[in-house]
């Protein structure tokens, strides 16, 4: 049997320039004013977002007890996915220049609307950032339930060992958990200290589960906010992780040589589509362009896109950009390959 190992980044030679290739590339997208804020599209995007929180739920108590209340778990499973995007860009400070309104929003939007802590979920998306597919720096590519690694499948036994083996066919179906367990995550780390104003976010999730659990049982029927529950958040983890999963899943994994252009586009792909695509995914869709310059407001990502790709082609540096569906399909063919040691070990038992 072939074993596929994890990819690694080959660096293509830095070309000589005054100043770094980033910074050249740097100067270009400030030259076109890409880095301004945004603050007209932000009130339309933030509004858009706020009125389909508040509908949805005054659709959920107008409604009543009813099972068609499924369609609206369904409309706020996306809907707290567009919260969760809103809140990721808060923390980018697209939105806003300074730190306070940032956080602040931030926290109204991640603990107390969808029930995650925006404290915890900052500091870890920034080390992804910082390095981003990183074997031993990026939180998003750790051993845990799923690898991203062959070097972590050997010895793997029990469940984790059936889902490591199996674990490009789980993938989605594992979706379903995540809301799940982007709450005991924020829980774990409010409790052992690792988030600033830890007093502040703990009320506010308090604030959101009781919140969402009395709305549900004071409406419903048991059997009905079961369902209502179930619904909403496996349904809000499968639309939030398919919004992440194009991204760097599948891509090569850096040594820790490469520069910062270079070890941002090479981990990164980028997903082509028109406006339904860009509103889906929250802009996210630009990924190497967002990846280079974090705080670049999402509408401008798809401006910056042809500069980047250009000034890439110019640097002999690899820029990948495909569609959706064979995004999930790369993402899922390379799950497939790093379980492979474990299959192998498990046949040979």
């Amino acid at each position: 049997m072939k074993i596929t190992t994890t990819p690694t980044i080959t660096v293509p030679p830095s070309r000589t320039t005054t100043g770094s290739d980033f910074a050249v590339l740097s100067r270009r997208i400030s030259g076109e004013g890409l880095m301004q804020r945004r603050p007209a599209y932000y009130a339309v995007r933030l509004g858009v977002v706020a009125s389909m929180f508040i509908g949805g739920w005054t659709a959920f108590f107008l409604i009543g007890a009813s099972w068609w209340q499924l369609a609206t778990a369904v409309f706020l499973a996306v809907t707290f996915t567009q919260v969760a995007l809103v809140a990721h860009d808060l923390a980018h400070r697209q939105v806003f220049r300074t730190k306070r309104p940032s956080e602040v929003a931030g926290r109204l939007a991640g603990n107390l609307a969808v029930g995650m802590s925006y404290g915890w979920w900052m500091d870890k998306h920034t080390r992804h950032h910082n390095n981003p597919n990183h074997d031993d720096l990026d939180p998003d590519v750790a051993p845990e339930v799923l690898i991203w690694a062959t070097e972590s499948a050997p010895g793997r036994r029990g469940l984790k060992g059936f889902i490591t083996r199996h674990q490009a066919a789980l993938f989605f179906p594992l979706l379903t958990l995540l809301a799940a367990d982007l709450k005991v995550s924020s829980i774990k780390a409010l409790r052992n200290g690792t988030v600033k104003r830890r007093g502040l976010e703990s009320s506010l999730l308090t604030l959101h589960a009781v919140g969402y659990l009395a709305a549900l049982l004071i409406v419903l029927s048991p059997l009905q906010a079961i369902a209502f529950l179930l619904v909403h958040q496996a349904l809000f983890g499968v639309y939030l992780g398919m919004t992440f999963a194009p991204n760097h899943k599948g891509m090569p994994h850096p040594t820790g040589d490469e520069d910062y252009l270079r070890k941002q586009v090479l981990t990164s792909r980028n997903v082509h589509g028109g406006w339904l695509t860009d509103a889906a995914l929250g802009g996210l869709n630009y990924q190497i362009e967002h990846h280079l310059f974090p705080g670049m407001p999402s509408p401008n990502l798809r401006k910056a896109q042809p500069i980047v790709q250009a000034y890439c082609a110019e640097l002999g540096v690899a820029y990948e950009q495909t569609s959706l569906i064979a995004s999930y399909r790369q993402a899922l063919q390379y799950l497939h390959q790093v379980g492979a040691p474990a299959r192998a070990e498990h046949a040979a038992r």
